[in-house]
């Protein structure tokens, strides 16, 4: 059995604890807090959103991919008073999906930023479909992001398992794309 670690990036109010748990196998462990008008300096209470909490450490699932593969999920907390925490749960991960919300994407700066400046793990970005719709064509979200070519560009709908699931995959055919195959001589030597 291997397990792969996967980290869900990206900024506040994109659906990253939407999406570990739409896709998790066992029921999702998370951290969420209330917001309240204490916190309205803190985090946006935008009108018109739905949103009456928010991830405060960390969202966790898990996902059986077959009987040789285990896929453990980890959210980010999207604020960026909880930045700093992004470094602890990417260690170990063998692959990165940074959620987009088209409505907000200068949000999704922070997230890009910190996968291609400050780390080294590969990402997926995914912009999330909230009404099921792609608003803006996928070259537009790319030029929009200054997204190089290197980095694979999808949507989902954060809501949906098999949406959720080939987002996923393009993560782990993503990361296995980048992992060095040792050579026939190193083979031998073992």
């Amino acid at each position: 059995m291997t397990s792969a670690k996967i980290v869900i990036a990206g900024g506040f109010g994109v659906g990253k604890t939407t999406c570990v748990g739409a896709i998790s196998e066992i029921p999702p462990v998370n951290t969420e807090a209330w917001m309240t008008a204490a916190s309205e300096t803190v985090d946006r209470l935008d009108p018109g959103i739905d949103k009456t909490t928010t991830t405060v450490a960390m969202d966790f699932g898990r996902l059986t991919i077959g009987p040789d593969l285990v896929l453990y999920l980890f959210g980010t907390p999207g604020q960026p008073r909880f930045w700093p925490m992004w470094d602890d749960l990417c260690r170990g991960a063998v692959g990165a999906l940074v959620l987009a919300d088209t409505r907000d994407l200068a949000a999704s700066f922070p997230a890009v930023n910190y996968f291609e400046q400050d780390s080294d793990v590969p990402f997926v970005v995914c912009v999330n479909l909230f009404d099921g719709v792609l608003h803006h064509p996928l070259d537009d979200v790319r030029a929009a992001l200054a997204l190089p070519a290197r980095v694979p560009l999808t949507a989902c709908d954060a809501r949906d398992p098999s949406s959720v699931a080939r987002a996923l995959l393009t993560v782990v055919e993503h990361a296995m794309s980048r992992t060095p195959r040792p050579t026939a001589g190193a083979l031998a030597a073992r």
